[in-house]
């Protein structure tokens, strides 16, 4: 470990040179400390609800305060979700006691609630804000934090709402799609097509495809979309079969049984999967795709899995069950603001200190937010392989110069 530990400050002074002391201690905090969506799908559809009450739990007993904003009383999966959010954090808090303390605040999943969730929060001294894990709850927070000049770093995969001081913290479409498609584009695939759902995540997929194919000289030969319940996924799969021999990649990005149910109906429009390389998306970081002999061959990105499952063990061993992937992004949320005070004290959520262009190391691998609130992942590439799935393409392990 003391050797990972060291290459990771030699890579934070090489890449930052002018903050490798706070690039380096910051990586070494966080790696040290760990030893993917939408949170419920790829879609946000959340109903609103009334402004949220100000909550008195408060998390950890530090000197500098930080809020976390929640869908606690949302209703239905979201109340689940956002208590297994809450449990992470905890988590996290429990590790470093001493630095920071969480005040937890009811969003409702609203933009009224996250709007004042935020408002209480920053009348309690808060100095950042994690979340809130739906975009209308984003939004009303935003509106209050960007007037109080509080960072937020929140867990929503509308990209839209990223901007100056807020960060999205979250598994983007941007970014799986891009890693996937530049490893496709190494080993000589360039006509690039997609078949999707005929939803917002579909539409973001495509354009997501269109980015990514331009940026490594390749094109976007066509695409299809089917509804929702895929009861025209067959005449997809052949739209997609009439490009011929133009397609070299087609991206799968829906997930869990979908993934399986188009790559069936791609194979019955007479397309050769050995020919032509299937993609799929961070949704794919599911077991079932693994034992899908329909995905033989399939790639997709990911982070790799080590320090999540050590986390993943922390958290059993505490709360008695198996949290949604996307919780951990409250861990890695909670972990950071630790590690960043730390590093600097009570003045370390600025800008700057934020959109360290080095990163940090959280249970998800590397990551780092651009000075514009998106955030950019070291993914790895996975291939399904006879009822398993192995890395070809390692995450990297810094941001290289430029990139």
């Amino acid at each position: 470990m003391s050797r990972v530990l060291k290459a990771a400050a030699s890579r934070a002074a090489d890449l930052l040179p002018r903050r490798r002391v706070l690039a380096a201690a910051v990586a070494l905090f966080v790696l040290g400390a760990c030893s993917r969506g939408d949170v419920t799908g790829p879609v946000e559809v959340v109903t609103p609800q009334a402004p949220a009450q100000p909550q008195g739990e408060v998390l950890g007993d530090g000197p500098v305060t930080v809020a976390l904003l929640l869908p606690l009383t949302a209703g239905g999966e979201a109340a689940g979700l956002a208590q297994s959010f809450k449990n992470a954090a905890a988590l996290a808090i429990s590790e470093n006691p001493g630095v920071v303390r969480v005040l937890v605040k009811d969003d409702g999943g609203s933009e009224a609630g996250g709007r004042a969730a935020a408002q209480a929060a920053i009348g309690e001294g808060a100095q950042l804000i994690l979340g809130p894990v739906f975009a209308p709850a984003v939004g009303g927070a935003a509106s209050v934090t960007r007037q109080a000049g509080v960072p937020v770093i929140a867990f929503s995969t509308r990209a839209d709402l990223a901007s100056r001081n807020v960060y999205l913290l979250s598994f983007l479409p941007q970014g799986d799609i891009d890693r996937v498609v530049s490893y496709a584009a190494s080993v000589g695939k360039r006509n690039f097509a997609a078949i999707v759902p005929a939803n917002d995540y579909g539409g973001v997929a495509i354009e997501a495809l269109s980015n990514a194919a331009a940026r490594v000289g390749g094109r976007v030969v066509g695409y299809a979309q089917y509804n929702p319940n895929r009861s025209d996924l067959a005449a997809a799969a052949q739209t997609i079969a009439g490009y011929g021999s133009q397609v070299d990649a087609v991206l799968v990005p829906e997930g869990g049984s979908g993934a399986g149910a188009v790559a069936a109906a791609l194979r019955g429009a007479g397309i050769a999967t050995g020919q032509v390389q299937l993609l799929g998306t961070g949704q794919w970081d599911d077991p079932a795709i693994a034992g899908d002999p329909n995905l033989a061959g399939a790639l997709y990105p990911a982070p790799e899995r080590g320090a999540y499952e050590t986390y993943l063990g922390k958290y059993r061993a505490r709360f008695g069950s198996v949290p949604p992937r996307t919780a951990s992004l409250a861990y890695d949320g909670a972990t950071l603001a630790v590690g960043l005070v730390k590093a600097r004290g009570s003045g370390a959520f600025t800008e700057q200190v934020i959109a360290n262009p080095s990163g940090f190391i959280g249970v998800n691998g590397l990551f780092r937010f651009d000075p514009n609130g998106l955030s950019q992942r070291g993914l790895a590439v996975y291939q399904v392989n006879g009822g398993a799935v192995r890395v070809i393409s390692p995450a990297p392990r810094s941001f290289g110069a430029g990139s």
